[in-house]
C-alpha cells in the first residue's frame, strides 16, 4: 500500500498486511499533510491486529474487565493478567504498556478511559490523554505501528459522536509533531461505528474531496 493511499482504506480486515518496510529516508515526513497518510479507519476484531501494538480500553486496576478489555485479555493468555499485576494500576488518561503474550501484536498499551458522566467532569480531556498517552508511550518505545480501539464509548458511556471528535483530534495533533508510531488505526468493532470516524475525518481533516472517507450507509 502506497503511503498516499493508505488514509483512504475504507473496510479492511485487522489482518490486513501493515507496510512497515520504509527506507530510512521515509520515516521523516517533511511535508504539510503528509501525517494524515499515516491513519486509517478500519472494522475488524483488534485482538487478531497484526501491529506492532493494540491498545487496551482498561479499567484502572488493569486486571481485566468486559468488552475490548475482556477480549484482549482473553487472547493474550493468563500471562498478561500475571504481568498487569505487577504494575499497581493506572491512572485514568494514562497508559502503561505490556508483553501481547498469545495476541499477534507484540505488544499491548493499557489505558483506563473516562466514565461519561455527563461531559462537565474533564471527560475530554482525560479520554484525549488517553490517546497521547498510548502514543507517547509507543514513541518512546519506538513501536512503529499501534492500532486503537473506540475508547470509552461502549459500557463507560462516552457519546460516540463526541468521543470521535476528541480521539481524532488527539491522534492527529500527535502524529503532526512526532514521526513515531509511523502508521495508527482506528480499529472499529462495528461498520455503524466506522462510519461516525469516517464522517468526522470528512469534518475536520479531508483536504479536499479526494480525501474524504467513504461512509458506507451513503451508498447503499
Amino acid at each position: 500500500i502506497m503511503l498516499s493511499e493508505h488514509h483512504t482504506i475504507r473496510k479492511a480486515s485487522a489482518q490486513a498486511p501493515l507496510p512497515l518496510l520504509f527506507s530510512p529516508a521515509a520515516v521523516y515526513f517533511t511535508k504539510r499533510g503528509e501525517y494524515m497518510q499515516r491513519f486509517s479507519i478500519i472494522v475488524g476484531d483488534i485482538t487478531k491486529s497484526n501491529a506492532e501494538a493494540i491498545v487496551n480500553a482498561a479499567n484502572t486496576t488493569l486486571l481485566g474487565g468486559s468488552g475490548v478489555d475482556g477480549a484482549i485479555h482473553a487472547a493474550a493468555g493468563p500471562r498478561l493478567l500475571e504481568e498487569c499485576r505487577t504494575l499497581g494500576g493506572c491512572e485514568t488518561g494514562q497508559a502503561k504498556i505490556t508483553t501481547g503474550y498469545n495476541l499477534p501484536a507484540k505488544y499491548v498499551l493499557h489505558t483506563p478511559g473516562p466514565i461519561w458522566q455527563g461531559g462537565g467532569h474533564g471527560e475530554a480531556a482525560l479520554l484525549a490523554s488517553c490517546y497521547r498517552s498510548c502514543l507517547s508511550l509507543a514513541a518512546q518505545k519506538g513501536i512503529r505501528s499501534v492500532d486503537f480501539p473506540s475508547i470509552s464509548t461502549g459500557v463507560y458511556g462516552y457519546p460516540i459522536h463526541q468521543a470521535v471528535t476528541v480521539a481524532l483530534r488527539a491522534i492527529m495533533d500527535f502524529l503532526s509533531s512526532h514521526d513515531l508510531p509511523q502508521q495508527v488505526r482506528m480499529v472499529c468493532h462495528t461498520e455503524a461505528a466506522a462510519d461516525v470516524y469516517r464522517q468526522v475525518w470528512n469534518l475536520w481533516f479531508a483536504e479536499s474531496h479526494d480525501g474524504r472517507l467513504d461512509v458506507s450507509h451513503q451508498k447503499r
